[in-house]
């Protein structure tokens, strides 16, 4: 659309019949029409910001700890199954080897606090941990909640979802773990495993490269100078060489959006434990975690939604 009128060819118009063309209904017409345009222009502009905002603040996985061990007993079936019901997209566990080498899922080295045996977990058989009640100190309603296997969990797994299996023992439980893995049809779509252990984290990747594997690192402040430990630049140099797939830490002022940045840059991942804490989980987002691990993943992931 032209914005000028036309004329006989050779023949130029006067001042008047200029003046009366732009208060003409044709050009208020298209002057309408242009800003019109430039509007959709600004609007598609604003629309793709707005976008790569999205993108760059995009939900991070959400992690049931235990389960929804907010309100069900941790590493129990009951806690598992809670955190899949209320959509929770990945649950992690911990397991631990028995005496008669069955990778059984428990937290603590000894089964004291939830249990009330005191007793190292390596130390009895299933059997004799099936015997105790890991659900009444939690609550009446989960009296009688035994201590599950790894291949009970792993039936759990809905399609779409992750385990994280947390291995708390040395690198002896390894072979047990990779042959439980490899007989689940669902190992590498649903199997996540992580570890402090950088032996046991190596060893998993080692005999299951198809699975994700994230070690574990727990950032600490030296009380003596101040200086963050273990060495950054150390932690990620080692998590390549292993060919890891990430880091899982603790959520501390060393973790800012430069340090998520350079491991992406080094193709790895980055997950962050434990945030119960919406304002800190709505940073971690911002700054471009991909996981957090949580108590509560249901109402975490509520608040962060209703922030926007």
């Amino acid at each position: 659309m032209s914005m000028h009128p036309s004329y006989p060819p050779g023949r130029k118009p006067n001042v008047g019949e200029t003046r009366r063309f732009y208060r003409s209904k044709r050009f208020m017409v298209f002057r309408s029409w242009s800003v019109w345009m430039g509007a959709v222009v600004l609007l598609g502009v604003w629309q793709a910001g707005s976008t790569s905002g999205q993108k760059r603040a995009a939900m991070p996985e959400i992690v049931a700890h235990r389960g929804a061990s907010y309100d069900a007993p941790e590493n129990t079936l009951a806690s598992v199954n809670l955190a899949w019901k209320r959509k929770a997209p990945s649950v992690e566990i911990d397991v631990y080897l028995s005496r008669d080498k069955r990778v059984v899922v428990y937290h603590d080295k000894t089964t004291k606090r939830i249990g009330g045996r005191d007793r190292e977990v390596k130390d009895q058989t299933l059997e004799e941990l099936r015997q105790l009640d890991v659900g009444s100190w939690k609550s009446p309603r989960y009296k009688g909640e035994q201590v599950p296997t790894l291949e009970e969990v792993l039936e759990t797994v809905p399609v779409g979802s992750r385990l994280f299996i947390e291995i708390k023992a040395g690198v002896k439980i390894v072979p047990h773990v990779v042959e439980i893995l490899k007989q689940w049809r669902y190992t590498h779509k649903r199997a996540v495993v992580i570890a402090f252990s950088f032996d046991v984290a190596s060893s998993i990747k080692k005999a299951l490269p198809g699975i994700p594997v994230y070690w574990l690192v727990n950032f600490e402040k030296s009380r003596q100078d101040g200086s963050w430990g273990p060495d950054v630049d150390s932690v990620i140099r080692r998590t390549k060489e292993a060919g890891l797939d990430g880091l899982n830490t603790n959520y501390t002022p060393l973790l800012t959006r430069e340090l998520v940045a350079r491991v992406h840059a080094e193709g790895l991942g980055y997950y962050v434990w434990t945030v119960n804490d919406p304002a800190d989980a709505r940073t971690l987002r911002e700054i471009g975690v991909d996981g957090i691990t949580t108590d509560r993943p249901a109402w975490l992931r509520q608040q962060m939604r209703d922030d926007g």
